[in-house]
This record gives structure tokens, sequence and C-alpha cells, in this order.
């Protein structure tokens, strides 16, 4: 299977259980990657991928739309994205909050899951893990 990945992907996001986190989004740091679909590398053509800038345009859109409480949920409502609005198989996934206590310079949470149980069989050599 083939991976794009995105890394250190920052931006707002409306996600917390405290007043002030509430009150206003916060600075999140995300890494994603996701599978492609087995026609990708074939026909050399953006329609037969994932295409990585929509992906992030559409987070950053959906991220400022509504409000999470935990960065468990966040996490599992862009995997559901991935899967439902653009095909992938199987998406690895780390959301950060940076600087949210002190002297911790970030919290967050990795997530991984396949459409339908499906997991590839390794993690790709050489390539970074989210």
């Amino acid at each position: 299977m083939d991976f794009i990945f995105v890394e250190g992907l920052q931006t707002e996001a409306r996600v917390g259980i405290y007043p002030s986190e509430k009150a206003a989004p916060q600075i999140v740091d995300i890494n994603l990657t996701f599978g492609l679909p087995e026609a990708a590398a074939q026909r050399d053509h953006i329609a037969d991928t994932i295409d990585y800038d929509k992906v992030v345009t559409r987070i950053r859109e959906l991220l400022l739309a509504q409000h999470f409480n935990l960065l468990e949920t966040l996490g599992e409502f862009l995997v559901k994205v991935l899967f439902d609005e653009f095909g992938a198989p199987w998406v690895r996934i780390s959301i950060a909050k940076p600087n949210v206590l002190r002297d911790v310079r970030r919290v967050g949470v990795y997530i991984e899951r396949g459409r339908d149980g499906f997991m590839p069989p390794l993690w790709p050599s050489g390539a970074s893990q989210t």
C-alpha cells in the first residue's frame, strides 16, 4: 500500500473542556498518514489519488465549524472524514495541543484506523511515524 503523509499541520480548532478553550479557537498540531487507492501511481493523474491540498483545506474548514470537547473525538471525526469524503482505506493521525500545561510542550492523541478493519501489513520502512 502507498501512503501520503502531512506533517506539522498547524491550524485553529475549537477543542477543549475548559471555559477558556470553549471561548475561542486554539492552535493544534496535526500529523496525518493515509493510504491511497490502488490506482494512485498508475496513471500519474490527480483524480486517481487523494489530493492532500483538499484534505488540508477541508480539515481547516471543519475544525472551525464545530466544537469538540476531547482530542480523541476530534481525531475520530477526522478519520471518518478521510474515510467518507476522500476514500482513504487506512488512516494514522496525531493531534496535539501545544503549551496547554505549564512545563509540558504538547499533549495529544494518536489514532490509527482501517476502513472495515483493514490494516496495512507493516509500517512503511523509512517513513516517519505520525
